[in-house]
């Protein structure tokens, strides 16, 4: 249920941040593995560290929604995916070790904790057993991620620069969007379904296949949100609207008289709500999370306006570190010496994978 098709809050309450953590927790055993003759059961080298059809199977299982039923074709698509996931990361977990890049404990910590917050310790051990996992693999695939995150922004983080010529160029270029003809209202949202859709654009695959897991998605959502992560970050991770996931859920500014002929649920998410604020809507077990950024009343509008000139740096430098993180990860990955035998398997035999048995020396 999206508010309009076009365009633009912490709740991993645990489960929800396994499955993105079960992909760092599979490649922990690979980063300082020396050069070695590819086996059958090698799936990927990269600078000579092997990524296994073992890890990847694991990462497959701790991911996986079990009430849902893949095609061997599905399957095999999301294990290609996974590997290419665990290649990236590898690369990137090299290079803040050369960079001597490191996560406190006390970053390790937060992270933790934030991941399972109002999980009880005996639920959240049952979902850990259930997705093949242990705490100490949970913790490793947080610093594994903490690590990415970190020197990816310290590469980029220098280069992202928002010049007052480019601020300037932007308003012209689109000064009939800062002339308001009537109320409005600038929107972002978070769209969560409770049905597999076809296609989902967020950065992290996820797609809340059942209404209990659209509920406890929602959940998630909104309690990350009170904890203080970042609309955008978690539009772009986990909405399911391939409109505006991409640019972060930004929805830009919606008319009043368009917000009034929305069904109720989305009206009233909406009207006369403070900027700033995140409403939940409901309807048809779908679920939208929308964020009131702006609230404009009518006139023109220029850079001298409190908002106006912050706004337009805001949209122009989240472009751009959008940009550069895309391009870093696939600069990484080009630099790197990598070979995807999954992939070359799947090509020479027609996206048929062999039916290798797994060695016993690659079963952890």
């Amino acid at each position: 249920m999206s508010i309009v098709s076009g365009r633009r809050v912490r709740l991993v309450v645990g489960v929800s941040a396994l499955a993105a953590i079960a992909v760092s927790a599979a490649c922990r055993q690979t980063t300082n593995t020396p050069a070695k003759t590819a086996s059958p059961d090698t799936w990927a080298t990269v600078d000579g560290r092997d990524i296994t059809r073992d890890q990847v199977d694991k990462a497959y299982k701790r991911t996986r929604d079990p009430g849902q039923t893949l095609s061997t074709e599905e399957e095999l698509t999301a294990k290609l995916s996974l590997l290419n996931d665990l290649i990236v990361q590898d690369i990137l977990v090299a290079k803040a070790n050369a960079a001597k890049v490191v996560v406190s404990d006390t970053e390790l910590d937060t992270a933790f904790n934030n991941a399972k917050k109002n999980i009880p310790d005996d639920q959240f051990q049952l979902e850990l057993t259930r997705r093949g996992m242990t705490v100490a693999d949970m913790r490793d695939g947080l610093r594994r991620e903490l690590l990415t995150q970190k020197v990816v922004t310290q590469e980029i983080g220098p280069s992202v620069m928002v010049t007052d010529q480019e601020v300037n160029d932007f308003f012209n270029a689109n000064r009939a969007q800062f002339n308001v003809a009537e109320e409005a209202y600038h929107l972002a949202q978070i769209v969560v379904t409770p049905g597999r859709d076809g296609q989902v654009t967020n950065r992290t695959g996820d797609d809340a296949t059942t209404p209990q897991a659209a509920v406890a998605k929602v959940k998630m959502l909104m309690e990350r949100l009170m904890s203080g992560a970042d609309f955008r970050d978690l539009a772009m991770g986990y909405s399911e609207d391939p409109e505006s996931a991409p640019r972060g859920g930004d929805l830009g500014f919606v008319q009043a008289s368009r917000i009034k002929q929305s069904p109720p649920p989305l009206r009233d998410a909406v009207l006369n709500k403070q900027p700033g604020t995140v409403n939940v809507a409901a309807a048809n077990g779908a679920y939208t999370l929308v964020l009131v950024v702006a609230h404009e009343m009518p006139g023109q509008r220029d850079l001298s306006m409190p908002g106006v000139r912050d706004g337009i740096v805001n949209t122009l430098r989240g472009r751009k570190e959008q940009l550069f993180r895309a391009a870093y990860r696939t600069a990484a990955q080009s630099d790197a010496r990598v070979t995807n035998y999954l992939a070359r398997q799947l090509v020479e035999s027609k996206g048929k994978l062999p039916a290798a048995p797994l060695s016993s020396a690659k079963q952890k």
